[in-house]
Parts: structure tokens; C-alpha cells; sequence
């Protein structure tokens, strides 16, 4: 029977007594990690937020005490009294190892079932259990430690925009649907029937609307909402840490954003994040890296050999190249071992897979070249292509031919990492970068048009403006990207205020003047009456967090995450709801089969 707690004060949390406190009486709450009853000694593990105190009971306790130490199991939730003594068996496993408290007073708060797992750090049990009792899988110390550190990192976060003049403003969650580049959630309205709110994919418009209202400096700890497919670092739910500037070019939110990182690493982790970041434009980056999001912490860099191929005669290089694309490779330097001609070929599925026509290989063999292609080529060329991609014996080559040169970059991008995994070649600590100077715009194959890659109120680089009606692959925007380790962290942008300039890129973009004005006619408006230049950016803190602490997924860093299929386990949302809700606002549930 779980008795009252009337009359008990917490006196310490459990991970907080020190050697210094032998003497003291305490009162401590918490659950039983652990209970050993040894016949005329019983030993608990108390466990909070904080750590575990070992509870003693022994031949001298009460005798009431003593059975009700006997009763007690794994996950029961207890207050205890008693004097903190030295314990005679120390232990170098915990920070409260050198005491223990000899109990004489316990209460037994709250009993529990067996638990579906056990509560410990590291627990191996599957992933789909531990999310269908998440409330147990939080009671883990590494869990809590995580959720703990992101609380001080969005402490820290207010502390530091504040410092800075920065207001915290909150922004609506019920929305009008605009275009911002993924699919919105969407909410039906009880009174407006056939209407809809979106939920905010970030809170661009308002912020921009405060910047006209005159709050030069806005920060919001802000929560976003996008329904797209998941994955290891993405959920359909986020956080953002939203920022907004008027009066400043991107120089100054490139400096906010680095002394941000500096501060933030310093706060939570007391690491030292040297500044400022390296700066690579998109072009830069993806000749290099095959990402527009590389991690630097490895090399093994893209080389071209569109020019040291172009007059072979191997069919798969020259219509390549004779297709306007190129002929690229990156060179797995002591690959040797690990890629044997068997691996090899699954790494060529894999980049079938991510859109590759095929993968040409060279192995650097004790006893010469092996290659996949030697034969369709000369001598000097087989040499040439080995001397720039920097290969000695050990090494192996893989190189891409595709008449897309984009494409060709970013399937190796891609294969660059799969490999640096493969052989262990990603080191470790925090890489950080910008990437800017990114292109306008983008052109879609499907739909043979050029499209935004950012959203439509991204300002053109000043030198793009006479190519806008012209050769949009010239067009660059003052956008900027901060990676850390192969994630985009941050996303940001110089925003359009001139009415006249927005209504070009609308234009640029297909929207007719009244289409425009019916998604953002209020944004426009708002411009008539005295917008001041500004830029901002977002900072994922899921993904700031997951980084921090080197997590392998976001679920790992946040309360109560979906999984793949973007349900929760936990509660079984999302769930069918009555038809009388529906009723009440003028929908009818679809049939699955439809």
C-alpha cells in the first residue's frame, strides 16, 4: 500500500552527497534502481534526475523499517530518512560512492510492476519497446542527462541573444498555408468550414512582419512543423531557434551566429569553438565534397578528370562528357584490403541506388593497376588518371561519369561518406563551416523549369539582378548554410524588401501578380509602409543538441519523438477520431482503400 509523504521535505537529491555531508540527516526521494537483501543487511540504490545514494539497512534499523526495505523492488518509488555515514565499502562507479545513508525513516511512495526492461544506461533493448513506455525510457540516466543538457543549451541560448538586445517573441501556430518548400500540416476549422490553418514551418513571415513593426532584434525559441518523410536527423516536429535582424548585411549574422556556437559550446559543455568558421561558397563545396553540407573531418576529396579523359575512347567517360557533364572519382587511400573486387560491387549498387549509371574502379595493386576499365584505355592515360587522383599502391579509385555534372558530384558526395565510414576514416570533434553564395535558383528535370531553392523573400546577390530575366544559373543568393560534421545546422538569408524587386522574383518564380498576392499579399502590403533592410537565420536546436552529444538520432534528444512512420508509439497518435468531431467541422474520414 503507497503511503503519504506528509510531513517530508527533500532535504538533498541523490547524486548530490559528498563525504564532507557524513554526519548530516537527509531526506531523499526517489525510485529504486536496485535492492540487495543479504538476510540482516539490505542495500538500495536511490535514483534521481541527479544520481543514486546507497540506502542501508541493517540489524540496528527499526524493525517496521527494516520489512518495509525488505518489500521494496526495482522501480518503487520511496522516501527516505536518515544520516549520511561513510560507507566502509567505497565504490569509484558513482560521484557518491564514498557514503551511504543509513535509513530510519522509509516510506514506500509508490509500488510498480515488473518493468517492460530494465532502467539503465545503454539499455539494449529494442527501440520500439523503449518508445511504447517512453515515460520508463526517460527514467534512464543517459536520457536524462540529454534532456537536462538541452534545457541549459536553450538557457543558454536566451541568455546570449538577450545579452544582446534581442526580444523574444512568440509567433502564431495556427497559420495561413504558404509555400515554403515542404507539405504543411493542416487544421480544419470548426467555424470556417472548408477552411484551413497550416501549422508554421518556421516562423519566416511573422518575423519578418516584426522587423517592419520595429523590433530590430527578434529570437524565439520556436516550434516548426513539416510533413515530410523521417529520417536519423529529422522529425516532423522541431525546434527552432529562430533569429531576426534589421540594419545588418550578412556579416553581421555570420559573426552572431559563430559567437553563438562559441558561446553555447561553452556553457554546456565548457569546450573552446575556435572562430571565426571557414567559408566555402555552394560551388566550392560541391566540386569538393559532393555536399552542400560536407563534413570536413575526413578528406578524401573529389578530383576531375573530365580533362585527363576527354580523348580516350571509353564510351562511358566520352558521352559524358560529350553531354555537357564530367568525369569525377575520390581515391579511398589504404582501401585496399577492405575493397575487395566482392565489395566493390556492393558499393556499385549502392550508388546505382543513389542514381549512378555505373561506378568505374581502380584498385592499386602490389603487382600493378586493376581496374574495371584499364582495358578501353592507354597506358598514359591510366597513369594520368592514377597521378590525379593521387593514388599509390593500397589505395583504391572509384570514379563517376554522368552527363549531369551535378548529379555526378553529389553521388560521389554521398559515396565519400559511405566509404569514410567503411574505413573508419571520420575522426572526431566539432567541424563547423559556412557555406554561402548559394544558386537562386534550381532546375527541375521532371518539370523542365527553374524552381527556388530558397524561399521566394531571399534576397538576390546584388550582382545577380541583371541576370534575372536572363541565364538563371548566374543568379545567386545572399543565403548561407552553417554545417557542422555533414549537418545543416542553420539557414538563413538576406530578405527582398523592395515591393518592386519582390514582385520580380514572384514573377521569376511562375507566380502571377494575383497569385502572389493571394499566398503573401499581406507580406507585400506591410512593405509599402517603410520595411527596413534585414536577414535572419534558424538554428535547429534538435540537431544542435544531437551534435553536442554526438547522439545517432534526434529521438535520442527529444522528450517524446515520433518514429518513421511519424506516429507516436507511446499514445498511438495520430488515432481516428469520432464522427461527430468530424461532423462539427464539415469533414468525412476517408477510406483507407481510396
Amino acid at each position: 500500500m503507497a503511503e503519504f509523504m506528509t510531513g517530508m521535505k527533500r532535504t538533498h537529491y541523490c547524486g548530490e552527497l559528498r563525504i564532507e555531508d557524513v554526519g548530516k540527516e537527509v531526506t531523499l526521494f526517489g525510485w529504486v534502481a536496485k535492492q540487495r537483501d543479504m538476510g540482516q543487511l539490505i542495500f538500495i540504490d536511490l535514483r534521481d534526475r541527479t544520481g543514486i545514494t546507497q540506502l542501508s539497512f541493517d540489524d540496528s534499523t527499526d524493525k517496521a523499517v527494516f520489512e518495509k526495505a525488505a518489500q521494496c523492488r526495482s522501480e518503487y518509488v520511496l522516501g527516505a530518512v536518515g544520516t549520511v555515514i561513510e560507507r566502509s565499502a567505497k565504490s569509484n562507479k558513482i560521484p557518491t560512492g564514498d557514503i551511504e545513508v543509513k535509513v530510519t525513516e522509509l516510506r514506500i511512495l509508490g509500488e510498480s510492476e515488473t518493468p517492460p526492461f530494465e532502467i539503465t544506461e545503454n539499455c539494449n533493448t529494442g527501440e520500439a519497446t523503449r518508445l511504447k513506455y517512453r515515460y520508463l525510457d526517460l527514467r534512464r540516466p543517459d536520457l536524462q542527462k540529454n534532456i537536462i543538457l538541452r534545457h541549459k543549451i536553450a538557457k543558454a541560448t536566451r541568455d546570449y541573444f538577450d545579452e544582446r538586445g534581442f526580444i523574444e517573441i512568440e509567433t502564431p501556430m495556427l497559420i495561413k498555408s504558404t509555400p515554403e518548400g515542404a507539405r504543411d500540416f493542416l487544421v480544419p476549422s470548426r467555424i470556417h468550414k472548408g477552411s484551413f490553418y497550416a501549422l508554421p514551418q518556421s516562423p519566416q513571415i511573422y518575423k519578418q512582419l516584426c522587423m517592419v513593426a520595429g523590433f530590430d532584434k527578434y529570437m524565439q525559441i520556436a516550434r516548426c512543423f513539416r510533413d515530410e518523410d523521417l529520417r536519423a536527423d529529422r522529425q516532423p516536429e522541431f525546434t527552432q531557434i529562430d533569429i531576426e535582424m534589421s540594419f545588418v548585411d550578412m556579416e553581421d549574422i555570420l559573426e552572431l551566429g559563430e559567437g553563438f556556437i562559441k558561446y553555447v559550446f561553452k556553457k554546456a559543455l565548457d569546450i573552446d569553438i575556435p572562430t571565426p568558421f571557414p567559408r566555402y561558397t555552394y560551388n566550392e563545396v560541391m566540386a569538393r565534397f559532393g555536399s552542400d553540407k560536407p563534413d570536413t573531418r575526413f578528406g578524401m576529396e573529389l578530383f576531375d578528370l573530365t580533362d585527363v579523359v576527354k580523348d580516350s575512347e571509353f564510351v562511358v567517360f566520352k558521352s559524358a562528357i560529350e553531354g555537357g557533364g564530367s568525369v569525377r572519382g575520390i581515391t579511398a587511400k589504404g582501401g585496399l584490403k577492405t575493397y575487395s573486387r566482392k565489395v566493390i560491387d556492393k558499393l556499385t549498387e549502392t550508388a546505382k541506388g543513389i542514381g549512378a549509371k555505373g561506378m568505374a574502379w581502380i584498385r592499386m595493386t602490389e603487382d600493378g593497376i586493376a581496374s574495371s576499365f584499364s582495358k578501353f584505355m592507354t597506358e598514359d592515360q591510366m597513369q594520368a588518371i592514377v597521378e590525379k587522383a593521387g593514388a599509390e599502391t593500397g589505395d583504391v579509385v572509384f570514379i563517376i561519369a554522368d552527363a549531369n555534372d551535378t548529379s555526378v558530384m553529389s553521388i560521389l558526395g554521398a559515396l565519400r561518406l559511405e566509404v569514410a565510414k567503411k574505413l573508419d576514416m571520420i575522426g572526431d570533434g566539432f567541424n563547423f563551416l559556412w557555406v554561402v553564395e548559394f544558386p537562386f535558383f534550381e532546375y527541375d528535370k521532371e518539370a523542365e523549369e527553374w524552381v527556388a531553392m530558397h524561399h521566394p523573400f531571399t534576397s538576390p546577390t546584388d550582382e545577380s539582378l541583371n541576370h534575372l530575366e536572363g541565364d538563371k544559373s548566374n543568379v545567386y543568393a545572399k543565403a548561407y548554410d552553417m554545417v557542422l560534421n555533414g549537418i545543416e545546422l542553420s539557414s538563413g538569408s538576406i530578405r527582398i524588401t523592395n515591393p518592386d524587386l519582390q514582385k520580380r522574383m514572384f514573377s521569376m518564380l511562375g507566380l502571377s501578380e494575383e497569385e502572389a498576392y493571394k499566398k503573401f499579399g499581406f507580406l507585400t502590403d506591410a512593405f509599402k509602409f517603410g520595411a527596413p533592410p534585414h536577414g535572419g537565420m534558424g538554428i535547429g536546436l534538435d540537431r544542435l543538441v544531437m551534435q553536442m552529444i554526438k547522439a545517432s538520432t534526434l529521438r535520442d534528444v527529444v522528450a517524446f519523438p515520433k518514429v518513421q512512420n511519424a506516429s507516436e508509439l507511446m499514445t498511438n497518435a495520430p488515432s481516428q477520431v469520432d464522427e461527430l468531431q468530424l461532423k462539427e467541422l464539415g469533414l468525412a474520414a476517408a477510406n483507407d482503400s481510396e
